[in-house]
């Protein structure tokens, strides 16, 4: 099945994601609120996948979370074919959620261990009424068989799969409503690298058969090159780079992005050992209390007067490609 890519079936605008502290024993107070997701925009076109990289907890997961409104947003929008989600409620919402999933970071915590593999997979079946206990079971097998595992697996438990197979179990139950969008949220981090390529390899095959678009949330850079059209990277709640993945490791513009890439091993012995290696001093500030300005600035080896004072607009410096930094 193809599609154009060029149709924009996600569109997400000024998403902010704040959660509260709170203090008190029988009076809860607000003391404070943690910076998650910070004014984050992108579009994801139908049948691409946007690898969204960064270090761990930069607002990734939660920016995956808030787009499908498992996290109701602070503020902002995000658009699903120029539909609203934030501002829909009740069934309206439960509606929308047929067309959008995830896949879930962990494969042990991810699936209910008192439920069979069958009931675990067609459980978005039952739950929006969309086929009987016969056509449940019929479908939960067609699925188990089209992510590599055994049909006849429907009445085992989770406990008795591996790590890998746990997680094909989730990704059937991703396809189990015909989704557009599925979230994939860090899906090969908790697996043996062995199996990880395994994994990657039946998103893609799955992307290109169904027609899906991918946000596949990672940290592990070569892999996100592997699968991905797009690359947005994020530090601290904000997106700082967004552009076609062969641009982002050729040409990465901001500080932040040419540090990681240059922390990605080269399988080449003569090449890895005369590049040079960005060393970020200090430690990824507080989400609680973000710098003023630019939230990178502080680890920045090129930061300016202006990076303290004014935060950087995310702007188009090249067709296609998108960065926040006030010297670029």
């Amino acid at each position: 099945m193809k599609t154009e890519k060029h149709e924009i079936l996600l569109r997400v605008e000024n998403l902010v994601k704040h959660f509260p502290i709170q203090r008190g024993i029988i009076f809860m107070k607000t003391v404070g609120v943690v910076h998650a997701v910070d004014d984050v925009s992108f579009n994801i076109h139908r049948g691409e996948t946007l690898g969204l990289v960064g270090e761990s907890g930069c607002g990734k997961s939660t920016t995956g979370r808030a787009i499908l409104q498992l996290h109701r947003p602070t503020s902002g929008h995000v658009y699903y074919d120029n539909k609203d989600l934030v501002a829909m409620k009740g069934e309206e919402l439960r509606k929308m959620r047929r067309k959008m999933q995830m896949i879930f970071q962990d494969p042990y915590a991810s699936l209910n261990p008192r439920m069979t593999v069958g009931e675990i997979v067609g459980e978005p079946l039952a739950v929006h009424k969309l086929a009987d206990r016969k056509q449940i079971r019929e479908r939960s097998e067609h699925l188990l068989e089209l992510v590599g595992l055994n049909p006849k697996f429907t009445n085992r438990f989770p406990h008795e799969f591996s790590g890998g197979q746990r997680q094909r179990i989730g990704v059937a139950r991703a396809l189990a409503l015909q989704p557009d969008l599925i979230v994939c949220d860090e899906p090969i981090s908790a697996l043996d690298v062995s199996i990880q390529a395994q994994v990657v390899n039946l998103l893609e095959d799955l992307q290109k058969e169904f027609g899906l678009t991918y946000l596949f949330i990672a940290h592990d850079l070569s892999m996100v090159r592997h699968i991905s059209d797009r690359i947005a990277v994020m530090y601290l709640g904000n997106v700082v780079e967004l552009t076609e993945r062969n641009t982002l490791y050729s040409n990465p513009l901001h500080p932040y992005t040419q540090a990681l890439l240059s922390a990605v091993p080269i399988p080449d012995p003569f090449i890895e050992e005369k590049r040079q290696r960005i060393v970020l001093q200090g430690d990824v500030p507080s989400p609680v209390n973000p710098p003023s300005g630019c939230r990178f600035r502080t680890r920045c080896p090129m930061a300016a007067d202006i990076c303290k004072e004014k935060k950087p607009e995310f702007r188009e410096v090249n067709p296609g490609h998108f960065v926040a930094c006030h010297l670029v």
